[in-house]
């Protein structure tokens, strides 16, 4: 593996919050992650990239406890993901935020509804802040508080990915992993979530996983990428070194 030590000027802290070792997944005799490893360091966004199929959706099932790994650690915030019993599980997740891919948003409710969801689920007794106002700070996050009142239908793709966001935004999460955040959406409004992205960096210091198949994505957004490669991380550097490197698996990708 080639891995680049040199952390972008915007990562502010050698601190890791997430630490993936010695990965192994397999489903049958389709092995999908073999000693997958890496380090996530808080306030650093990294991109993983790979060909469909490579094991990207599994490496984030294994992160956050969906699938178990047949070997290897994931540590995430101090806490030893495979070790932990679902109750624990649960509380991790809190501090982690997802954005899926198509959103999730729920239909039948308006934007108040869709954000005020989660608080209810996972309310954290040491943010005993008002609701409505996490409601419209999450929404001022994302430059969309006059929709408060509105239906997901109501809005455009590239809004509903921004209040997709909102209430990923709206627990504090230290941790956010991005599902494909700019698939389905023109290049512009593309390029608009990329950069929003990176303001939600910068706000709050926020550590990210971004999955995707968007360079341009991964370009604005990422402080380094991981390369998924036949099941490993192949190669590790922000996006334009991996661009200069000779090894054909890597220049593929640009």
């Amino acid at each position: 593996m080639m891995e680049n030590k040199n952390i972008a000027k915007a990562i502010q802290s050698d601190e890791i919050v997430m630490s993936i070792k010695g990965l192994c997944k397999s489903f049958g005799s389709n092995h999908v992650l073999r000693d997958f490893s890496l380090n996530l360091f808080r306030g650093e966004n990294i991109a993983v990239i790979g060909k469909s199929g490579s094991g990207k959706s599994v490496l984030i099932k294994c992160v956050i406890g969906l699938l178990k790994a047949d070997k290897g650690s994931i540590t995430v915030l101090g806490e030893d993901v495979g070790n932990l019993n679902r109750r624990q599980l649960d509380e991790m997740r809190v501090k982690v935020g997802f954005l899926f891919q198509s959103n999730a948003l729920y239909d039948s409710m308006t934007i108040r509804e869709n954000l005020e969801f989660p608080l209810r689920r996972h309310r954290r007794k040491d943010k005993p802040e008002n609701v409505d106002d996490l409601v419209m700070e999450a929404l001022s996050n994302v430059g969309l508080e006059e929709t408060v009142d509105m239906m997901p239908s109501e809005l455009s793709g590239g809004m509903r990915k921004r209040i997709a966001l909102a209430r990923t935004l709206i627990l504090k999460p230290e941790i956010i992993l991005y599902d494909e955040p700019t698939t389905g959406l023109d290049p512009i409004t593309g390029r608009e979530i990329s950069q929003l992205m990176v303001e939600i960096q910068k706000k709050y210091n926020t550590s990210s996983i971004i999955i995707s198949h968007d360079m341009n994505c991964v370009k604005i957004a990422s402080n380094r990428i991981a390369m998924l490669i036949d099941g490993t991380n192949y190669a590790t550097g922000p996006f334009d070194e991996l661009k200069e490197f000779n090894d054909p698996k890597v220049r593929s990708f640009f």
